[in-house]
């Protein structure tokens, strides 16, 4: 059996300085493997797809995509289904192929049997199924057929999960109004959770009310000071024309 490395080294070099046949690296097509979960597909897995799909000039991009007995296994539940998960995949315009039940870590006989060239991840380490920590991509690593692909903040599956557990009362009261039924949400306490949202909802309307009665208070506070100077002016002017008043009554008295 011929040594993978040497025949990376002839790959690679067939890729730097072109094809036995006489064709240019341009013209070679190049297949590039990228693998994962790709729960709730978003625009960070289209990405980093778009990356591997653009590695090289002509590059047919397979897409694995762990079953859930696998990826349950070894990394945890899923929102969607494996079948959703290929799906969204096959509608992805960089993706050519997408390869299912794909395994946990790559092996020469997988590269093999799929005429694999490179493969396309981010540089980040993920643990094998061996328990002792193994990155899954470093036979490809060492081997020197990984190319790496750069992973886009700010947006993650955990991070759109997170989002959605946050909110998770607010979209539940949604879809209840919706029409769906407490048993289709997997909802025990459909009247616990009305009462919460009823509460938060008074909350607000006190918590709006409370700044209304605070702008009032700051309005009265602003003219506090105007009304108290004018009702000066009133009182000192009132005991001014009563003064007068009662000297003219004095005088007259004695005339």
């Amino acid at each position: 059996m011929e040594d993978p490395k040497s025949k990376d080294h002839h790959l690679n070099n067939s890729l730097s300085n072109g094809n036995s046949d006489g064709t240019s690296s341009s013209d070679r097509l190049v297949r590039v493997y990228a693998d994962g979960i790709y729960d709730l597909f978003h625009f960070g897995h289209a990405g980093s797809l778009e990356q591997a799909k653009k590695s090289f000039p002509n590059t047919y991009l397979l897409v694995g995509c762990c079953s859930d007995e696998i990826t349950h296994k070894f990394k945890g539940k899923t929102v969607m289904t494996e079948e959703e998960r290929y799906e969204s995949l096959r509608h992805c315009k960089w993706v050519d192929e997408v390869i299912p039940d794909a395994p946990w870590v790559i092996t020469q006989e997988f590269l093999d049997k799929h005429n694999i060239d490179f493969v396309a991840h981010d540089s980040l380490p993920y643990a094998d199924a061996s328990g002792a920590g193994n990155d899954v991509y470093e036979f490809v690593k060492s081997a020197g057929r990984f190319k790496e692909t750069k992973r886009t903040d700010g947006i993650s599956t955990s991070d759109i999960i997170m989002r959605i557990v946050k909110d998770y009362n607010q979209y539940v009261m949604r879809n209840l109004d919706r029409g769906y039924s407490r048993k289709d949400l997997g909802v025990s306490y459909e009247k616990r959770l009305r009462v919460n949202m009823r509460l938060k909802k008074l909350q607000e309307k006190v918590k709006e009310q409370q700044e209304k009665v605070g702008e009032k208070i700051q309005t009265v506070a602003m003219h506090r000071n105007e009304w108290v100077e004018n009702a000066d002016r009133w009182v000192a002017g009132f005991l001014e024309m009563f003064e007068e008043g009662c000297h003219k009554m004095f005088l007259g008295t004695y005339k």
